[in-house]
């Protein structure tokens, strides 16, 4: 069959669970993974055909994404910060926000003076997104990973390789903490903050497959990991060491009043690009 005519075919199987414009867009990034074939290559040869074998990994493909299986979970990768990343169903899928929250961290660390070094600890690595992208855009970094999945410190390992970047891992509950082993200049953290009463906002396709651990907290405790990296930034930051969060977009005022309470300075909350309450700054 011609490629482009079981593009068509594919759009249209995937419209009662997708837009036509996304179907599009995995049938593009598939076509890419597996074939190396871009939009432009198929324009330009319109006799660009799929094999027998080629369309039973399609029908497969399809199938998946009518289940609502994440496109970067059947393709095993994705790209963050203009980075790529393996990924599968131990570690969340690294999203466009988390991205800004890096740019902020990396504008405001940039060092001209080739001397100084930083010293960076990011907890609740998962994929590596974070710390790989800090450490690929900080040279002068010493960064470090921490999370309480064996699994997620494994993939975090491998792409840290596949980026060549040197990370120092910790396989570690960060509630099980009473004080750091180090003292940093930065410390970042995007950890679990949906509450379980919010479930109802998530699409099926992070609800099913994205691993549960990684997102959700007890609607009665929403701060518990925000409250104890807070607690060991105060007591393992170095002087005006800052703290970043990832949040919640409803508890932006509580978030704000718990740096307050424990007498953070330059607090300050961002919006992200949907113009929801999402990442903020705290400082020594």
């Amino acid at each position: 069959m011609k490629i482009k005519q079981y593009r068509t075919q594919f759009i249209k199987e995937l419209s009662s669970w997708y837009d036509a414009y996304e179907a599009e867009s995995f049938f593009y990034l598939i076509l890419e993974n597996k074939h190396k074939l871009r939009k432009i290559d198929l324009a330009l040869n319109h006799e660009l055909a799929f094999s027998y074998a080629d369309l039973a990994v399609w029908d497969a493909f399809l199938n998946d994404l009518k289940k609502e299986v994440p496109i970067q979970y059947l393709l095993g990768k994705t790209s963050f910060y203009g980075l790529d990343f393996e990924v599968n169903e131990n570690v969340l899928i690294p999203r466009p926000e988390t991205e800004e929250l890096v740019e902020w961290i990396i504008n405001e660390n940039k060092i001209t003076d080739k001397t100084k070094k930083l010293k960076i600890l990011d907890i609740g690595t998962g994929s590596g997104c974070i710390a790989i992208s800090l450490a690929k855009n900080l040279p002068n970094a010493e960064v470090y990973a921490m999370d309480v999945s064996k699994k997620a410190i494994e993939m975090a390992k491998r792409n840290a390789g596949y980026n060549n970047v040197k990370i120092t891992f910790i396989l570690k509950s960060v509630l099980e903490l009473e004080m750091l082993k180090s003292n940093f200049d930065i410390i970042v953290s995007n950890p679990p903050y949906v509450r379980h009463l919010e479930k109802q906002e998530i699409r099926k396709n992070v609800l099913d497959y994205e691993p549960h651990l990684a997102l959700f907290v007890d609607d009665n405790n929403a701060l518990v990991f925000y409250r104890k990296i807070a607690e060991l930034a105060q007591k393992n930051l170095l002087q005006k060491g800052q703290l970043y969060f990832e949040i919640n977009q409803y508890l932006g005022k509580e978030m704000t009043e718990l740096l307050e309470k424990m007498n953070f300075k330059n607090i300050e909350l961002r919006k992200d690009i949907y113009d929801n309450d999402r990442m903020m700054k705290g400082e020594i």
